[in-house]
Order: C-alpha cells, then structure tokens, then sequence
C-alpha cells in the first residue's frame, strides 16, 4: 500500500515539475528534465508494486478462508462418522 502512495505522489511530483512555469523551466534547465523522467517511471513502476502487493493479501486471505473452510468441514466428516 505504502509503495502505490509513493507511486501516485512520484508521478504527481514529476508532472508538476515538468509543467512550464517557475519549477519546470528550474527542472528543464539545471538536470535537462532527466529528474523529471525519473520520478514518473519510478512512480510507474512503484504503483504497479504496489498493486501487485494488494493481489498478493487479497489472495493470501482468500487461500486462509479456503483453508479454514476445509478444516471445518473436515471437522464435519469426522463428528458424523463418530456418531
């Protein structure tokens, strides 16, 4: 979750920076705009992390309800077979 806030403000930070104006006209001529790349496929590549991440828990806490489903059912079986 962190690296997808990262991500989002990078880009932000990055736009802004490449918008004509004071900032951008600082940015273009000091570094060339080489920052202003930077930032945005570091925001790029931190979004796509931090979706990834996200996939991930959502997956990890559906494989645990699978898991405790299939003990309670085992549960199940093995109080209707003592019966």
């Amino acid at each position: 979750m962190a690296a997808l806030i990262g991500g989002i403000v990078s880009i932000i930070v990055g736009i802004l920076l490449a918008v004509p104006g004071p900032l951008g006209k600082a940015t273009l001529w000091f570094i060339g705009g080489g920052i202003v790349v930077l930032l945005i496929l570091g925001g790029i590549i931190a979004i796509a992390a931090g979706i990834s991440d996200i996939k991930d828990k959502i997956e990890e806490r559906r494989e645990k309800e699978k898991e405790e489903k299939e003990k309670k059912e085992e549960t199940q079986t093995e109080e209707k077979k003592e019966s």
